[in-house]
């Protein structure tokens, strides 16, 4: 078995409610799942308006890193996911943040995500249920990735 660390978002209603509903229904559309990082709300990336609920949760699963990527994919799809414009609104985001295998990479997918290390909203929850997870390319824990995102953020 395989450990997976899975980044959910949402900022946009749909059939299971508000996004944050429609993160709890993702997660309990996940199997394998043994962890789960408390729901937070962040400021959107690119043109939405909208504020993301976003939380990260921890999966066992047998599947390879391109099996589970096929497994977000039609969550995604069955939630009414459609593809669109680069960070625009939608009911849900699955994303493989780290997988226990280290580093993957083909034509579709890249492990760990790409910016996982500057996304508070993905470092924040990945803190809560992994601090000790060590990214695989930086040789740095969870937890102080998150400490140099809050260090770099400005102030108000």
């Amino acid at each position: 078995m395989d450990s997976y660390a899975i980044a959910i978002g949402s900022n946009r209603p749909g059939r299971h409610g508000a996004p944050a509903d429609e993160v709890r229904a993702a997660i309990a559309a996940l199997d394998g799942v043994s962890a789960v990082a408390p729901i937070v709300g962040s400021a959107p990336l690119g043109p939405s308006l909208r504020r993301y609920a976003n939380s990260v949760v921890l999966v066992d699963s047998g599947l390879s890193p391109p099996g589970m990527l096929a497994r977000l994919k039609a969550i995604e799809r069955a939630f009414g996911r459609r593809r669109g414009r680069r960070w625009g609104s939608r009911v849900i985001d699955l994303d493989i943040v780290l997988w226990s295998g280290g580093c993957w990479h083909d034509a579709r997918l890249t492990v760990p995500h790409v910016a996982f290390r500057e996304r508070a909203f993905v470092l924040g929850p990945l803190a809560q249920v992994a601090p000790g997870w060590r990214d695989p390319v930086s040789g740095r824990s969870v937890r102080q990735l998150r400490h140099l995102v809050d260090r770099a953020r400005p102030r108000p």
